[in-house]
């Protein structure tokens, strides 16, 4: 079956909030290239709200299954009640053997995925990965929405996740947030779920200093980070706001594409900021912006580029992470003030 066919094309999606959101970019290209054909997403149940601010999708089906569950069972029964809806291709995004068992259940006609575990007759679309000619994930997915060995669209097309007026307007009075409107607001990320080599060490600095130049802080993360956003707040004042664990995602959405701009490390809340447009300033250690870079046209990105990087481990290997503790808070202030002059 021709990837241009009108029929529904049914995504199973990643299980990381960047990896999402970069994952809009597929489904950007593929309403494009066919703005009659549905597309449904088969994602985690967190992130159907994520889903759901993004207008080329048609829904998000919940996958009833956390990160690395098998549960061959379930798995055949979800198949099985999504062989009706009339799906002509899936694309599958994760390379394990069991994010490919959905669709084989299903009976999808052409069943696109990379080379990965095991997955020889699950998928019968499916491709080697030259990771020196896609070196993005962005470029790795977008390229299964087209032919196999197809350039990939000039330009591919930035994530631009939907906003909720009414939605922000309850959120700024239920979270007390009104009078800071009177104010510049910052958003800061200071978590990343990977772990601490990305974690940048300097975010209580950069949080006291935007106050004291009469910027409102506000800090999100998730219920793990709340310590960690408390300890900021603290060593800021009475301007910074510590949100961590009292917004879900798509709370966060509203709320950062709200404020004047955003600092962030390499973690999904930062994709979600790139994704709202807001001016980013973007800190990256372990990882690097080569593979997952901020998809968006207004941001500045601060790595070091030691010898040792990009390690993309957990915890420093060598102890002392300096990819993160090179990097002064002077240096993201100039970041910001760069981005206000050019916006």
């Amino acid at each position: 079956m021709p990837a241009t066919d009108a029929a529904p094309v049914l995504v199973v999606g990643p299980a990381w909030v960047g990896d999402m959101v970069m994952a809009q970019s597929l489904f950007m290209t593929l309403k494009a290239q066919r703005p009659d054909r549905a597309i449904d997403i088969l994602a985690p149940g967190w992130s159907l709200p994520l889903i759901a601010r993004m207008g080329e999708v048609r829904a998000g089906i919940e996958m009833p299954l956390g990160h690395g569950e098998f549960d061959l069972k379930l798995r055949r029964r979800l198949g099985h009640a999504l062989r009706d809806a009339g799906y002509g291709q899936a694309i599958v995004l994760p390379r394990s053997f069991k994010s490919a068992l959905a669709p084989f259940f299903a009976r999808i006609p052409r069943r696109t995925g990379y080379r990965g575990e095991l997955r020889y007759g699950l998928l019968n679309d499916i491709r080697p990965l030259d990771e020196g000619l896609l070196p993005r994930t962005v470029d790795r997915f977008v390229a299964l929405g087209g032919e196999p060995g197809a350039p990939l669209p000039p330009p591919i097309p930035l994530p631009r996740l939907r906003v909720d007026p009414a939605r922000q307007q309850a959120l700024i009075e239920t979270l007390g947030l009104t009078e800071d409107r009177a104010h510049p607001c910052i958003a800061l990320m200071p978590g990343a779920e990977y772990g601490p080599a990305k974690q940048w060490p300097g975010f209580g600095a950069l949080a006291a200093q935007l106050v004291a130049a009469g910027r409102r802080v506000w800090i999100f993360g998730s219920p793990k980070e709340e310590a960690l956003g408390a300890a900021i707040a603290a060593q800021a004042g009475a301007g910074a706001r510590n949100l961590c664990g009292r917004t879900a995602l798509a709370d966060a959405v509203d709320l950062i594409g709200l404020c004047r701009a955003a600092v962030s490390n390499d973690s999904g809340l930062m994709h979600i900021a790139a994704a709202t447009g807001v001016p980013l300033v973007a800190i990256y250690g372990s990882s690097t912006p080569e593979y997952t870079p901020p998809l968006t046209q207004t941001a500045a990105i601060l790595w070091r580029r030691l010898p040792c990087s990009p390690c993309f481990a957990r915890n420093c290997p060598l102890g002392h992470t300096d990819c993160l503790h090179g990097i002064p808070p002077a240096e993201i202030l100039a970041a910001l003030d760069g981005l206000a002059q050019n916006g």
